[in-house]
């Protein structure tokens, strides 16, 4: 009877839930409307919610129940009661790895393929790999938080403490369960920054040197620029982005971050910024660009099922745009740092191939951060110099 109560709540939740709007904002406007529903059904309707997307755009034409009872079965390693209620032939193999879970799958729905899950992997960026790409949108990412330095002991106490399952993943990146209760456990949460290990990695790429001037220039809440603070705090800092209220959570970052000197600047990157920047250039400008976000879509599956491809194209041209009014104010030989949440080429590397070809920066280095091996996102990031 559970298991029965716990589908009809989801039919209602996917009848009611409008497209193009994140689970991520719908679901606790459905749950402030519905306060009858406990703290356990709703996470467990917000479990088979996402499950239900991590499908992608496979079974096309299946009954919503029917894909769901497919999800649950691909998405779980554990025996759950729904799977046991509605699939009891499923129940002991919730254990078998993907491949073998497919096979037991294609004897009841015999069109079902690994590839309609995400259905562009011919546009994916080279370094990808295709099959545990796909495998991954199987599995929720982690949790990520970067510690401050002096702050690495006593993040671990209360972690142990709380009995949190966590793993150190170096450079002081802690990967912790997503759902986690960071807000409960940590009154002071200066002690870290919540930021993906994809996210962290791009550090790798920005080799400030002191005193010197650096641009982030789609700084959104900041995450980059702290990242960039953290490794040489002389760095002198401007910060810019075209939405006035995400600046507004970039000054409170800062401030817990003791960042207390730098400029910031609202700017539309894809107009020219002449009369504002015009005195300006730069030892370094971090491009973190607007990007279809294909590469986190592990953690908002639904954005699978909303994509169409036309949106490549437009983000290409986009971002070509902007980098053609970015790049004119570094210095010299100094280093723009491009990166992407994308997982297409088109946004990756054919971005990275315009910035040499029409604009004449030198490519130093590129790479896929390759997020699905660490259950994190998937990146792209390349560092070039300015003729």
């Amino acid at each position: 009877m559970k298991a029965i109560n716990q589908l009809k709540t989801f039919q209602r939740i996917l009848d009611e839930y409008p497209a193009e709007t994140p689970l991520s904002k719908f679901l606790p406007g459905f749950y402030r409307q519905n306060k009858q529903m406990g703290s356990t059904d709703r996470r467990i309707a917000g479990r088979l919610l996402y499950n239900y997307f991590r499908l992608g755009r496979a079974l096309p034409g299946t009954p919503p129940e029917e894909r769901l009872f497919v999800a649950e079965f691909l998405c779980n390693t554990q025996l759950n009661s729904f799977i046991q209620h509605f699939k009891p032939d499923w129940a002991g193999c919730m254990g078998f790895g993907t491949d073998e879970k497919i096979g037991i799958i294609k004897t009841v729905f015999p069109a079902f393929k690994l590839e309609d899950v995400f259905p562009w992997t011919q546009q994916l960026s080279p370094g990808i790999n295709k099959d545990a790409f796909l495998k991954s949108f199987f599995v929720q990412p982690d949790l990520f938080i970067r510690v401050n330095k002096g702050y690495e002991q006593q993040v671990k106490i209360v972690l142990t403490a709380a009995e949190v399952v966590f793993k150190d993943e170096g450079n002081n990146c802690i990967s912790l369960p997503n759902g986690t209760r960071l807000e409960a456990l940590f009154p002071n949460q200066h002690w870290f920054e919540v930021q993906d290990f994809s996210s962290q990695q791009t550090a790798q790429f920005f080799k400030p040197a002191k005193w010197d001037g650096w641009w982030d220039a789609c700084a959104a809440s900041g995450g980059k620029s702290l990242l960039l603070h953290a490794q040489e705090p002389t760095v002198k800092l401007v910060v810019s982005d075209i939405r006035e209220s995400i600046l507004a959570n970039l000054d409170e970052r800062f401030q817990h971050a003791g960042i207390t000197k730098y400029q910031k600047k609202l700017l539309d990157l894809t107009q020219n910024n002449e009369l504002i920047l015009h005195d300006y250039e730069f030892d370094g400008i971090i491009l973190d660009a607007p990007c279809s976000g294909s590469g986190t879509w592990g953690r908002t599956p639904e954005m699978i099922s909303q994509f169409e491809t036309y949106n490549i194209e437009f983000f290409q041209k986009l971002q070509q745009g902007i980098v053609r009014n970015v790049a004119k104010y570094l210095k010299p030989g100094k280093p723009l740092v491009y990166i992407t949440c994308s997982a297409f080429k088109a946004e990756n590397e054919d971005i990275v191939s315009f910035m040499v070809k029409e604009l004449g920066l030198k490519l130093e280095e590129q790479t896929t951060l390759k997020g699905y091996e660490n259950k994190a996102d998937t990146m792209f990031v390349a560092r070039l110099l300015a003729p």
